[in-house]
């Protein structure tokens, strides 16, 4: 549960930076805030991976570029769903997305080396994972 709020968190802090450094970004309140989280943690969940599934071929021409594409196309579904969540349009949606990606890469890697010594990744000893710390939009 606490991996949960942290993700929430991380993704909350990326939505926020997004919407105070992009102009074509804007939420209304924190309530709307919070919804936008839940529901990008549950596309991401559920539509992101058939997404990528489909578009597989086109994401190994691009060399991975094509991820983005789809994130910013879940985070501009998310702001024609969500009252109070404004993306103004597709290109402010990519900008936003690698705003909350590099966000969470970010943040992620802080939090992991925070984790302590079992993280080094030494000789017989992986990296600790912990199973995607962060919600990737």
């Amino acid at each position: 549960m606490l991996q949960l709020l942290i993700r929430w968190s991380v993704l909350a802090l990326g939505v926020t930076l997004a919407t105070k450094l992009v102009p074509g970004i804007a939420c209304e309140d924190p309530t709307t805030l919070f919804i936008v989280v839940v529901l990008l943690s549950f596309f991401n969940a559920v539509l992101k991976p058939l997404l990528v599934l489909f578009t597989l071929p086109f994401i190994v021409f691009t060399m991975g570029l094509g991820i983005v594409l789809i994130n910013a196309f879940l985070f501009l579904m998310v702001s024609r769903l969500v009252e109070g969540f404004h993306v103004a349009s597709f290109g402010w949606a990519l900008v936003g997305a690698v705003i909350v990606s590099v966000t969470n890469i970010v943040l992620s890697n802080f939090l992991r080396s925070k984790k302590g010594p079992n993280n080094s990744g030494g000789r017989g000893n992986p990296p600790n994972r912990g199973g995607g710390d962060v919600i990737d939009v």
